[in-house]
């Protein structure tokens, strides 16, 4: 690979490149509405399930109220009629089916995967209501828990319900990065080329790649010579020459070239496919994390079976009657299952991740959202996120006294004005910030790899590389590169040096401020990158990072994201390109760029749409609000348990005391309230991080 100095390529235009090259893959992110995007159709479907189970069982549920014994006792009024408690087994039968099947389904799932959690307590809780309840239609003495079971489904689904339509949906990453390899490719035969299904290309066949299409495979140019885009694959930002015996990766872009390329390995071997396990493994990993309200359900299970099996052997060893010492114990079990538990850590979910979308953060996963207090590492990757992502002048020097900057300017974008380089696209910027006339340029012509010659006021000039100097044994200024990290052209009027223009990635102006704020937090930052180690080098110290790593491979991103975990460091990647998808999936808390790719969009945690680090440092500090927010909420509607658990088992029952269900549920409805009402202070939390 040959590092010549048209070393940065404008990120933004190569991105628009490569979604013009896959439009029809292509899936908009719609920042407006994370809900409903095309592509998370499984997630809509799901909410549009639970919606339905949610208000059906609402509407059966006011029958189920008035015809239940105790809520008629309590409101003091009386509905009896033949049959009735068979319509009372009716409806209640429907709606443990019908609305309970998410959590009748979901505690299966939980056992298989041996980490009880949420699910497994509200099936727990209504299965035992059911059951018992049955039995007393039936003829088993006692007050049968309709009431309880229905309204405790209802709270359930509606909390499953809010928090499933504030986090975005399930991910497509593994989808999208499969569409990045084209769909057939052109097979040479001889003296004709036939168009195969990629799935029969063989090993040693020899492939035809046109300008402007995507690689199918693997494989080693035999024929031709051309410009590849490999930067979502590995991150390089500018494109690599290929001529014969170089390899080229499958799914990167080829440019104006055409190539003919044998094919090495296909589809499980190749470099995407890689990629692509990477992405998978991680994600399988990862996937093992349970978030808070889980965690606090397991335990809630362990209580409830615990203590409800206590009550009965206890109740049955003090000589009590079989039924009371069964109500005692389905008593505890059903209350051990908080209504507020339902809402506590939804409700704050809901607030949190819609002030958070206000604030440019899209949250896909909240396990990771609520871990992100607990980072102690940032992983960035450069382009884009520290860096601007665009090339642009950094500062213009003339070495010919009787020659202004502007001047020199605007004879370089009379050369640059129609191409689409990088470079002339800064060069371009400036001179319209500038407002400068754009000359005219004639008989224009191209010096191969170093430069543009043309004639512009009847004057020749030429906008070339440090390597056409060399070449032509001009002296090159001394004060020309400060830098590792800028690029430079020359300008000569009449093969005379007038001039030098010097351009760079420039740093985001937030950056800086962001990563002081970060260290006083007591956050270390490191950047890996896919450029090489000058440009590295000068952001890092640029930017006074704790480290950084150049010329990086996407698996290397992994590797270097799985040692810092094994140092007990909480890690966070930010990245924007396929590049940075495994390594995404891999850290503690993986964050994407909104200006960056699907495939990165799709791998992460949390979307920046704002592409601003100083985002992130709010996203830490929200992180810790809303945290603390769940775990009062939790204290709060299990501390009702606390209470609510000893008193039905009949602690007090010698005092004549044994909670009755009908105080049991008024306490339940004041836990809810008081979880709801503290949650909606978290909207006020969010402002006082950003004043910070």
């Amino acid at each position: 690979m040959e590092h010549t100095n048209m070393h940065h390529h404008h990120h933004g235009e190569q991105k628009q490149r490569l979604k013009a090259g896959n439009a029809h893959h292509d899936m908009p992110i719609n920042h407006g509405a994370p809900m409903g995007q095309p592509g998370h159709d499984h997630h809509a479907m799901m909410i549009d399930d639970f919606k339905k189970r949610f208000w059906i069982s609402l509407i059966l549920t006011i029958p189920v109220l008035l015809l239940s014994e105790m809520i008629q006792h309590w409101l003091g009024f009386e509905i009896k009629f033949t049959g009735d408690k068979y319509v009372l087994l009716a409806l209640s039968s429907f709606i443990f089916f019908y609305g309970g099947w998410p959590f009748l389904k979901g505690i299966v799932e939980e056992l298989k995967a041996k980490s009880p959690g949420m699910m497994t307590l509200i099936a727990l809780a209504i299965m035992v209501a059911y059951v018992f309840s049955v039995a007393i239609i039936f003829g088993f003495p006692g007050m049968d828990f309709f009431w309880e079971l229905a309204t405790l489904i209802v709270i359930m689904l509606l909390g499953h319900l809010l928090e499933m339509k504030s986090v975005l949906g399930a991910s497509k990453a593994l989808q999208l990065l499969v569409s990045m390899m084209p769909a057939e490719a052109h097979k040479v035969h001889g003296d004709h080329v036939m168009d195969v299904k990629l799935e029969e290309l063989q090993s040693n066949d020899i492939v035809l790649i046109k300008p402007g299409e995507k690689v199918p495979a693997d494989g080693i140019v035999t024929e031709g010579e051309s410009y590849l885009n490999e930067s979502m694959l590995t991150g390089e930002s500018k494109p690599v020459k290929k001529e014969k015996n170089d390899k080229v990766i499958g799914g990167s872009i080829n440019g104006n070239g055409s190539l003919k390329v044998m094919v090495l390995h296909t589809g499980k071997d190749s470099y995407l496919n890689k990629v692509i396990k990477l992405v998978g493994e991680a994600q399988k990993t990862k996937s093992k994390t349970q978030h808070l309200a889980d965690r606090a359900a397991k335990w809630l299970t362990y209580i409830a079976l615990f203590v409800g099996i206590a009550t009965l052997v206890v109740w049955l060893l003090l000589g009590s009657e079989t039924n009371y010492a069964v109500e005692r114990m389905v008593t505890v079990m059903v209350i051990s299952c908080p209504h507020a538990l339902g809402l506590a850590i939804p409700l704050v979910v809901a607030i949190s991740t819609a002030v958070s979308a206000q604030n440019g953060l899209l949250i896909r996963n909240r396990t990771a959202f609520e871990n992100s207090r607990k980072i102690t590492t940032i992983v960035f990757d450069k382009t884009g996120t520290l860096t601007i992502g665009e090339f642009g002048v950094t500062r213009i020097e003339t070495t010919n006294s009787n020659i202004s900057r502007n001047e020199l300017l605007q004879y370089a974008a009379a050369l640059e004005q129609s191409s689409e380089h990088p470079i002339a696209v800064g060069v371009m910027q400036k001179a319209n910030q500038e407002n400068l006339e754009i000359l005219k340029a004639e008989s224009f012509n191209a010096i191969t790899g170093k430069g543009v010659v043309a004639r512009v006021n009847g004057k020749n000039i030429k906008v070339v590389s440090p390597g056409y100097l060399r070449e032509e044994q001009i002296p090159i200024p001394a004060n020309s590169s400060t830098s590792e990290a800028e690029t430079i052209v020359f300008v000569l009027i009449d093969d005379r040096l007038a001039g030098y223009i010097a351009l760079a990635d420039k740093i985001r102006p937030e950056s800086k401020s962001a990563i002081e704020s970060f260290k006083k937090n007591g956050i270390k930052i490191m950047m890996a990158t896919g450029d090489n180690e000058r440009v590295a080098k000068a952001v890092a110290d640029g930017l006074g990072l704790d480290g950084y790593y150049a010329e990086v491979l996407p698996h290397q991103k992994v590797e270097i994201v799985k040692n810092l975990q094994s140092q007990n460091e909480f890690v966070a990647m930010t990245g924007d390109g396929v590049n940075d998808a495994p390594a995404l999936a891999q850290a503690d808390v993986g964050i994407a760029v909104g200006s960056g790719t699907d495939i990165a969009a799709e791998t992460a945690d949390i979307i920046l749409v704002n592409s601003n680090p100083m985002d992130i440092l709010n996203l830490i500090l929200f992180g810790k609000a809303t945290y603390n927010k769940m775990v009062q909420n939790l204290i709060w509607a299990t501390g009702y348990n606390a209470i609510a658990i000893p008193l039905a088992a009949g602690v007090l029952y010698s005092t004549g005391f044994v909670l009755d269900p009908a105080i049991g549920a008024v306490f339940m409805s004041l836990s809810t309230i008081i979880v709801a009402i503290n949650a909606q202070l978290l909207k006020g939390q969010i402002n006082k991080t950003n004043t910070t």
